[in-house]
């Protein structure tokens, strides 16, 4: 994911490594829509962010949390909540721990950010749907202090302050959130999981079935995907409501229809076309923006120091790119507006003409969902992904 605030720092997208396995397939008479919003945020000043509300429960019982405000992030994959928002069901959610008894710490990954925490079990709910004793991030650096290799990668983001909401839910078509090289030891190892004796902590490999999890994965009906649906915005608003469905073709109200199919590759990337250059893509609702570069001599101007990061062009400017898996390949028409004058309206908080400059990667963020219905196909063995369909 990629977010700015209103307009705050880069956070950036997760990196993950892309998992193997067969399919499945499954049906229910579960309630399985999911209500979202995009607003402001729980802390407020959030631009384009899409939150919506968790149950986080100890394994087995009914001592649970709900909790408000979780981003939603197609991008990313695993729940992830501060220590501060699961009040004392977070004390009682039991620790991940390795053979010598150590306690597992995770420090998950982002562009140039990261979030550091204990690896918890929880039972997790959404609708009417429930991922039973399942990996999350519990995001406390209070716990264990934050070790020196995973503070080198980037600014942990610790708090409401800092990372603008009180959780982040990934929901996108990988099943874990690192993989396979998160189960090695020593070289290659990226660097995701620690274990932790007192507040000294070394870089370990933990098995895929406890690194944190993709919830959607884990339900016991709906698990093979989700469908993320966001009204049209024909100007920027204080908010806009829509709905996360959960599974594909499992109910009458999640089929796929004549949605196009755009299959990722293991890296989760598809490829994008824009004057004549092509891109790594993807599409995120994490980040709230297009962000791409433009390097064309009629490129689209950066903003000034106070909207860094965002396009400030001197009217709207209308764009096109293409995307394609290598088989199958279609156009998204789009508009860039000037991010100024987007944020002067204090109350506003969806913004659909926002962009900002990204150099290496074509990022189709949450303006790219309103007005559609995405499906985010899930990996085996959960479903037959990875792959979107819009």
């Amino acid at each position: 994911m990629i977010n700015f605030g209103k307009p705050l720092a880069l956070v950036a997208a997760v990196l993950t490594i892309a998992s193997c396995g067969g399919s499945s397939k499954s049906s229910s008479s579960a309630n399985n829509v999911q209500a979202i919003t995009v607003n402001a945020g729980p802390a407020g000043g959030y631009a384009n962010g899409v939150f919506t509300s968790v149950s986080v429960c100890v394994a087995g019982s009914s001592n649970c949390q709900t909790v408000n405000g979780v981003l939603v992030d197609t991008g990313s994959f695993g729940l992830r909540v501060l220590a501060s928002a699961l009040g004392s069901v977070g004390g009682s959610l039991a620790q991940q721990k390795d053979a010598s008894g150590n306690s597992i710490v995770e420090c998950a990954q982002f562009v140039n950010s990261v979030t550091w925490g204990p690896v918890k079990t929880a039972d997790v709910g959404l609708a009417g749907e429930k991922a039973s004793s399942i990996p999350i991030q519990v995001i406390d650096p209070t716990t264990v202090p934050i070790a020196a290799g995973c503070k080198a990668i980037g600014p942990s983001e610790e708090d409401l302050a800092s990372l603008g909401a009180n959780g982040i839910l990934g929901i996108g078509f990988f099943i874990q959130d690192c993989g396979g090289a998160c189960t090695k030891s020593g070289s290659g190892n990226p660097g995701f999981y620690y274990t932790c004796a007192g507040s000294s902590c070394q870089v370990t490999g933990v098995t895929t079935a406890q690194q944190v999890q993709n919830p959607v994965a884990h339900f016991a009906h709906d698990s093979n995907g989700v469908v993320v649906s966001l009204p049209s915005a024909s100007g920027s608003a204080p908010s806009l409501s829509g709905s996360i469905t959960f599974g594909i073709g499992t109910q009458n109200n999640n089929g796929i229809g004549s949605a196009q199919t755009l299959h990722a590759d293991n890296f989760g990337n598809l490829k994008t076309s824009f004057k004549n250059q092509t891109y790594t893509g993807f599409i995120d609702s994490g980040s709230n923006a297009y962000f791409f570069l433009d390097t064309s001599t009629t490129g689209l101007p950066d903003c000034p120091s106070s909207e860094s990061g965002f396009y400030c062009p001197s009217s709207p400017v209308n764009l096109s790119a293409s995307n394609s898996d290598g088989t199958t390949s279609n156009t998204i028409n789009f508009t860039i507006g000037n991010a100024s004058q987007l944020f002067s309206v204090s109350a506003d908080a969806v913004f659909p003409t926002l962009g900002g400059p990204n150099p290496s990667t074509f990022d189709w963020g949450l303006p790219f969902f309103f007005g559609r219905k995405v499906f985010i196909g899930i990996e085996p063995p959960a479903g037959s992904g990875p792959f979107w369909a819009y």
